[in-house]
């Protein structure tokens, strides 16, 4: 494997690193490893590359996307395999969610290159003055792109977060330098050639990667890059802020997360039970959105946290190629190790565990098993701080001013959920919380919505014709009438 820079696949210069299967814990294969240097090249040639792909009519830009699908989905098997055996997602996860949801957004912005950038304002009368005669002032609002934009992209869905920040900024005109995560950046460099024999001109995608911080930083701090969109921890997010803060470039973070589910005395408990479910199996919890704090209304207390704890344990946990398995790894030993640390953590603050705190009985792998935490408080560190694992803690709360405080009292605000069947109830509590996203009665999400969060779960808002905006500068117009 080599890097993509300039149209060009290149050695790199700090040779290569393994990228581990983290359920067989055997060598995937060899990424690049990058210089400070040649992510810089890289940045330059996506420089070189946005006057010419910038000026391309938006059919064209169209073209290129909609091929680059095409193609993907030609090769999509082989594509899902390679992500299952980087990330650890189910087999079905990998075919469905990962490739197929980076091919559809290929798709979507194929389209979203051809949706109208101007907006026409009203005409303004200006009357005879300093500025000159008097006149009729027409105008118009322009998107424009912003420049050369670095994607640093999650390791948790090699395939749609990528696709979710490359494709709206080339529709837009943009050019991109990709810093993939260092757990599964082979899936990227797939898509890079796929974009390669979609024909997309020399310089307008770049990918590098590293196993540390040293090209992230370089992607980052490079003269030539406008804008930085990164989805990741927060932590990372603030010092990518203070390096864009100082040059002034423009960002995109989508962060963090400590998703509360406020569950009703009058919920469907069985739904909620579904729904707040998902964070034991999608993606082994390793997901920003989902609803790992939960607040349950005392009435439905302990038959939730009954139903819960009876969901977790059916499922099943093991090798993410068996089709029957339910729950894979987690992405490394490392961070096994740190969710496990926090289940330990919440029994030491006084949380009862009521499913989990023991290692799945497997002779491979970096597995944890879905734990429950019940009976917990809202100054415990286990609700207040992101774990991103298959880890629920549960608060009880009285009535609904109290759950909607206990909603709110996080750093975090990226999607919270409701459960009641008082339906007036459920979105008056919605308009309440802090957070960029909310599900009422359901964990599903409209992919034209608006996607982003309060406080310090990220600045910006992606998906749909958002993310057209994202990547784009706004031009006024103003000419005499």
């Amino acid at each position: 494997m080599r890097l993509f820079i300039g149209g060009e696949w290149a050695e790199p210069e700090g040779g290569h690193y393994e990228v581990v299967d983290p359920a067989t814990e055997e060598v995937v294969g060899l990424a690049p490893e990058a210089s400070r240097r040649q992510v810089h090249e890289a940045a330059a040639a996506a420089r070189a590359a946005f006057a010419g792909w910038s000026a391309t009519r938006p059919e064209e830009r169209a073209a290129v996307l909609d091929r680059a699908a095409g193609i993907m989905a030609r090769d999509a098997e082989a594509h899902a395999r390679l992500a299952r055996a980087e990330s650890g997602a189910t087999a079905a996860t990998a075919r469905a969610m990962q490739v197929g949801v980076g091919i559809a957004r290929f798709r979507r912005y194929a389209r979203g290159a051809l949706e109208p950038v101007e907006r026409p304002l009203p005409p303004q009368i200006s009357g005879a003055g300093p500025m000159g005669p008097a006149s009729v002032l027409g105008a118009v609002a322009v998107r424009r792109p912003v420049g050369v934009v670095t994607c640093v992209t999650s390791y948790n869905n090699p395939w749609a977060n990528p696709a979710g920040k490359i494709a709206p900024a080339l529709a837009m005109g943009n050019t991109v330098v990709v810093k993939p995560a260092p757990q599964d950046p082979l899936s990227v460099y797939a898509m890079a050639r796929a974009l390669q024999e979609a024909g997309v001109p020399p310089g307008v995608v770049n990918v590098v990667s590293g196993s540390g911080a040293e090209a992230g930083e370089a992607a980052v701090d490079s003269p030539d890059v406008d804008m930085v969109s990164f989805t990741g921890s927060t932590a990372v997010g603030r010092r990518i802020g203070e390096v864009c803060g100082r040059e002034l470039k423009r960002q995109l973070m989508e962060l963090g997360g400590k998703g509360a589910a406020l569950v009703f005395d009058d919920a469907d408990l069985g739904a909620a039970v579904r729904g707040v479910g998902t964070t034991f199996s999608f993606y082994s919890g390793q997901i920003c959105t989902a609803p790992t704090r939960v607040l349950a209304q005392r009435g439905v207390y302990e038959r939730l946290v009954e139903g819960l704890a009876g969901y977790a344990r059916r499922l099943t946990v093991g090798d993410p190629a068996d089709p029957g398995t339910v729950v894979g790894p987690v992405v490394s030993a490392a961070h096994r190790d740190r969710v496990e640390g926090y289940v330990e953590l919440g029994r030491e603050e006084g949380a009862r565990v009521v499913v989990g705190g023991e290692r799945p009985a497997l002779d491979r792998g970096f597995y944890v098993a879905p734990a429950l935490l019940a009976d917990c408080t809202s100054r415990m560190r286990v609700v207040r701080e992101e774990i991103f694992g298959p880890v629920v803690v549960v608060v009880p709360f009285d009535d609904e001013e109290e759950g909607v405080a206990l909603a709110n009292d996080t750093d975090y605000g990226l999607i919270d959920y409701v459960w009641s069947g008082d339906v007036a109830r459920a979105f008056r509590v919605a308009g309440r919380l802090r957070a960029g996203g909310v599900g009422v009665n359901t964990i599903g999400r409209n992919m034209e919505a608006p996607f982003g969060g309060f406080k310090q779960s990220g600045v910006g808002r992606d998906c749909g014709s958002w993310a057209l905006h994202a990547y784009s500068e706004t031009q006024a117009v103003v000419w005499p009438g």
